[in-house]
């Protein structure tokens, strides 16, 4: 119990990774939130839409991921200029992820006329197909204000003052719930547009938030202190340096995420049933995932801070300190799928037609058990590659997902589907073995001790 009490109030301790991580997962959990009834209100809406909601979804994701990945990186710069004390140094980082950004959105924007194309290639049902064309389309034209948002809130959560992060999401989470709402169902004299209106209030919500940061950015203290507006200029070498850096952070998200695209995409020719059981396990899976993104960012930043004052050792304490906090975490919501599933599962049931929903439900409830193993491995994942990124170690993290991704995740899947005709349950043990595979992997390079040594400025 004392080494508890003495953790709590030590340098890296509970107390320190708690108030940055904690409004972080309350940011990042607002999106969960948003995905969560997005997903949800499309499930009443039809079968159709929320089967065609996930695959669109996370394909437009996992692009879209890797300038996220790429400018969210900034924040690890901001982190370690702000650890050595070079605040001058902060205002031309982010211009240099505004650059990206705008770079990213035309290159995503870019995407709307191949679309159609693509979606018929990947061949799922008609009535499915033309519910992703629309969505993909919708949410490819919100690219640069996401994007955007991700790099320029790198200001707040690289220095540990995350809580204007959450304010503006939560404001755009309202906004996006509201239009979800009135877009779907048509309700308050708007017309019914189903999952177009979903896609419409998305891209809203995305406008709102990148505004708002941008808002948030020109108090004058900011201005001066941190040259907001002064370093506005392109400077090349350090630009390269955060393209170094990030594209690796960038790529690894994007593969992961396109991973779990294709795994879905697959899964889709079983059937729109088992795909859309699919889509609401991994919607309810998000309630792990997306708070624990949050986690992760508060670790790379408490990493970046103690390595820009050159303590490793505090790196290290902080990194164990926020994966104690998480793990609890996520036993307890891992404990909940298999013990309570219907907690969960019940909001997607609430409006749809109960006999065509019992067979989806009965899968749910199976799946949700793979997601409660796989959660434990995930927050290793998670955690300890976040902590290496943090320092810099970005490109061990991109040769790890990119050997894995094919290797243990995709071809294992396409030759279950495909060519083996096997049912889901086959798929959803690969899945679950490569995120296993994942959480180890992170875990015994962060025990190497290589990323101590490295440094991003």
């Amino acid at each position: 119990m004392n080494s508890i009490f003495k953790r709590w109030s030590a340098e890296g301790g509970y107390k320190q990774v708690l108030l940055i991580a904690f409004p972080l997962i309350l940011s990042t959990g607002t999106m969960t939130i948003q995905h969560f009834v997005d997903r949800m209100f499309l499930a009443w809406y039809s079968t159709e839409t929320i089967a065609a909601a996930m695959p669109a979804g996370m394909l437009n994701f996992a692009i879209t991921s890797l300038f996220l990945g790429l400018s969210g990186y900034v924040s690890v710069f901001i982190a370690q200029y702000y650890g050595a004390g070079k605040n001058e140094r902060v205002g031309a980082v982010l211009w240099q992820g505004f650059y990206i950004s705008i770079t990213g959105g035309l290159l995503i924007f870019l995407l709307i006329p191949v679309s159609e194309p693509l979606f018929n290639f990947i061949g799922h049902d008609p009535a499915v197909r033309k519910h992703e064309i629309i969505y993909f389309k919708i949410l490819c034209m919100g690219g640069f204000p996401g994007i955007a948002s991700s790099a320029l809130s790198g200001f707040f959560s690289g220095r540990g003052k995350p809580w204007p992060v959450l304010w503006i999401n939560i404001i755009s989470t309202v906004i996006n719930l509201i239009f979800d709402y009135l877009l779907i169902f048509g309700k308050m004299g708007f017309p019914e547009l189903g999952i177009k209106g979903a896609g419409i209030a998305t891209l809203l919500g995305t406008v709102v938030s990148f505004m708002l940061t941008v808002i948030f950015l020109l108090p004058k203290s900011y201005r001066l202190k941190y040259h907001i507006l002064k370093a506005w200029k392109f400077e090349k070498k350090l630009f390269l340096r955060v393209i170094k850096y990030g594209m690796p952070a960038g790529i690894q998200f994007m593969v992961d995420m396109g991973g779990f695209s294709i795994f879905i995409l697959l899964v889709g020719r079983l059937g729109t049933q088992n795909l859309a059981a699919t889509n609401i396990a991994f919607n309810i899976n998000s309630l792990v995932f997306m708070p624990m993104m949050g986690a992760g960012t508060a670790i790379s930043v408490l990493v970046g801070q103690f390595l820009g004052k050159n303590k490793p050792e505090l790196a290290q304490y902080s990194t164990y300190s926020g994966f104690q906090l998480t793990f609890i975490y996520i036993f307890t919501i891992a404990l909940a799928y298999v013990v309570i599933p219907d907690i969960f599962i019940s909001p997607f049931a609430t409006k749809t037609d109960p006999e065509s929903f019992t067979e989806i439900h009965g899968l749910i409830v199976v799946l949700l058990r793979f997601v409660a193993v796989y959660s434990i491995f995930d927050n290793m994942n998670i955690v300890f590659s976040s902590a290496i990124k943090g320092a810099g170690d970005t490109r061990f993290v991109m040769f790890m997902i990119m050997l894995l991704t094919p290797c243990v995740l995709i071809i294992p899947t396409f030759l279950l589907v495909v060519i083996f005709k096997m049912n889901i349950l086959a798929t959803w043990i690969v899945a679950s073995a490569y995120v296993v595979c994942l959480g180890l992997g992170f875990f015994l390079r962060f025990l190497g001790g290589k990323w101590k040594k490295m440094r991003v400025i």
